[in-house]
């Protein structure tokens, strides 16, 4: 995938962002890497992630009282197989744009679970080092034990990204852990990429409360603007460290696109603090 760069940009040259160390958007092209656990996490990070798990408080998505069977309220989304019953407006304009549809043209009504769906995006990049990716772990840890019986994909990204977990895989906290610590830090940080991984994953499970979370220093040196891209996101949120060099100005702009809520960290100690009023928001 080959990133093009605002107008107005020279490809290899970047703008300083004010109020931040972000040199700005770039024609980087951005690939999806495989990663492979290597086993050996840090048994100290493992604690950390369930001390923080245990100070969560994530309530329940509200149940929708309207439903009178299935889980959750109808909502027009893509055909699927199994899917019967056609949305004819939708479907018609979808049409008048597309007179030969493919499948996924033709716009169905299903019901739509309150199950949460959360794609979870981390910053291992190499200003992600020591104890930001120590912080960063744990938050995968806690989250990945706290949505268990949701779903939830996870995104590592640098300068590339690598895909540790999609929606229906469930794996343990611990195996994800692992493929976590697995990335060294490295690399400069594409914010964009990974959104549009999000996005395509998000896409994947029609869901109430859909959202992506997104943990770095949002000190963005490579690839496109990443605002428009969590503009077309159903919910960004952003935890964004602080604990070394950061763009709180461009978090604030990802936040205020993708109609989410921005919380701080500048040690593990934040964290659960932090996630509690992103989800209670």
């Amino acid at each position: 995938m080959v990133f093009r760069s605002r107008p107005g940009s020279r490809p290899g040259h970047a703008k300083q962002r004010p109020g931040g160390s972000a040199e700005g958007f770039t024609d980087e092209v951005a690939e999806l890497v495989p990663i492979e656990a290597s086993g050996t996490l840090d048994p100290a990070v493992r604690a950390l992630a369930r001390q923080i798990a245990s100070r969560l408080m994530i309530p329940r998505p509200k149940k929708d009282s309207r439903s009178q069977r299935g889980s959750g309220a109808f909502a027009s989304v893509p055909y699927r197989r199994g899917s019967d019953e056609i949305d004819l407006d939708k479907t018609i304009e979808m049409l008048a744009e597309k007179p030969v549809p493919d499948d996924e043209d033709i716009i169905v009504r299903e019901r739509v679970r309150t199950r949460r769906a959360l794609v979870l995006v981390v910053d291992v990049s190499g200003s992600m080092k020591g104890e930001r990716i120590r912080t960063a772990a744990a938050i995968v840890g806690a989250l990945a034990g706290e949505l268990s019986n949701d779903d939830l994909a996870l995104i590592a990204f640098w300068s590339d990204a690598a895909v540790l977990q999609t929606f229906g895989q469930h794996q343990s906290s611990d195996r994800l852990l692992d493929l976590l610590t697995s990335i060294p830090a490295r690399g400069l940080t594409n914010v964009g990429f990974p959104l549009e991984l999000a996005a395509k994953e998000l896409r994947k499970r029609p869901a109430q409360d859909a959202r992506v979370l997104l943990l770095s220093d949002c000190v963005h040196n490579a690839g496109p603007d990443p605002r428009p891209i969590a503009a077309r996101l159903p919910r960004l949120d952003v935890v964004l460290d602080l604990s070394g060099e950061h763009d709180l100005e461009l978090a604030r702009e990802l936040t205020r696109a993708g109609r989410g809520a921005m919380q701080t960290v500048l040690t593990h100690r934040d964290v659960a603090t932090a996630l509690t009023r992103i989800f209670t928001t």
